[in-house]
């Protein structure tokens, strides 16, 4: 039980730092240029020196919904965290974990919020780039919705123990 402890831990920990990466970073989307490579993320986009993202009066709310979901994925990954370091050691048996995961599927249902907008209005729409596609940050979202939803199931489930 120890080691499935300090494995969900270590999980959860990694979740956490690929979520502030993925959220600060700006390669989510990356096109070449004649400039050279063009990244955009959700702040900024940058060639050799990064400006504000321009982005569309229309896409303007789509934007803003995805930063505020990451960052609140962010924030309910952290809380989790704490909650868990303190369940363990103040909760008895039985009674453990069960709000580390619910708030662990809060954290998962804003990342999914935040990747799926994001997916259906800028996936393929990049300013002064051709050829665009996904950067890393995007698949590290994507990587922190698999793994935020295995911890929080893993949480319900360790509570019965």
């Amino acid at each position: 039980m120890l080691v499935l402890l300090a494995g969900i831990f270590v999980v959860h920990i990694a979740t956490v730092i690929m979520l502030f990466v993925s959220t600060i970073a700006n390669v989510w989307m990356v096109g070449s240029s004649n400039i050279g490579t063009i990244s955009t993320g959700l702040w900024l986009l940058c060639n050799k020196t990064c400006i504000q993202l321009p982005v569309s009066s229309q896409d303007e709310a789509s934007l803003k919904a995805v930063q505020a979901f990451m960052i609140l994925s962010i924030i309910f990954s952290v809380v989790a965290l704490v909650m868990f370091i303190i369940q363990l050691f103040t909760l008895e048996k039985g009674k453990r974990f069960y709000m580390t995961g619910a708030v662990m599927l809060v954290c998962w249902m804003c990342i999914l919020i935040a990747v799926s907008i994001y997916t259906a209005r800028f996936t393929g729409t990049m300013a002064y780039s051709t050829n665009p596609h996904h950067g890393y940050c995007f698949i590290l979202a994507w990587i922190c919705f698999c793994f935020s939803f295995i911890i929080s199931i893993l949480y319900l489930v360790l509570r019965k123990k």
